[in-house]
């Protein structure tokens, strides 16, 4: 049985964007500075989906019916600062990737997590996002369907 003390290693990840390829960011309060798409872990018992739906819903008030189980994800070692929140030994994190398209930016309504919200064209929030697995879905999910031509 899991320790429910501890945070659970396993996260979702939510890409949200526009089809004209803007993406939402938000902003973390603590590190300053470190912007990312829509996360966060998962609760014992909970399954990925779940989690999507929820972390939506708390990080920017947003909800959702057409949030796409993107089937993949990435694992990523844990930062340093925040391994205190896990089990002991815990370095490494899953996590599953989603992605929500909506037909034009939305106004969000930002959790105490999180300081800021943007709204960018997705070449500039492959850029501003800290986390390598965070960029590594925007190239593929979200800028590279932009590019794709029609048959």
């Amino acid at each position: 049985m899991p320790d429910a003390a501890f945070k659970r290693p396993e996260s979702v990840l939510v890409l949200v964007a526009t089809h004209a390829g803007e993406v939402l960011l938000i902003e973390r309060r603590f590190p300053v500075g470190f912007w990312q798409s829509v996360t966060g872990s998962l609760e014992w018992g909970e399954n990925a989906p779940s989690a999507a739906h929820r972390e939506l819903q708390e990080e920017t008030g947003l909800s959702a019916t057409a949030i796409e189980d993107l089937q993949i994800g990435a694992r990523f070692h844990i930062r340093p600062e925040w391994r205190r929140r896990f089990a002991p030994g815990v370095r490494e994190n899953r996590e599953h990737w989603f992605r929500l398209w909506l037909e034009a930016p939305v106004r969000v309504r930002l959790s105490r997590e999180h300081v800021r919200a943007q709204w960018l064209p997705v070449r500039e929030a492959v850029k501003r996002v800290a986390s390598w697995s965070n960029r590594v879905a925007l190239q593929r999910y979200i800028q590279q369907p932009l590019h794709q031509k029609p048959y």
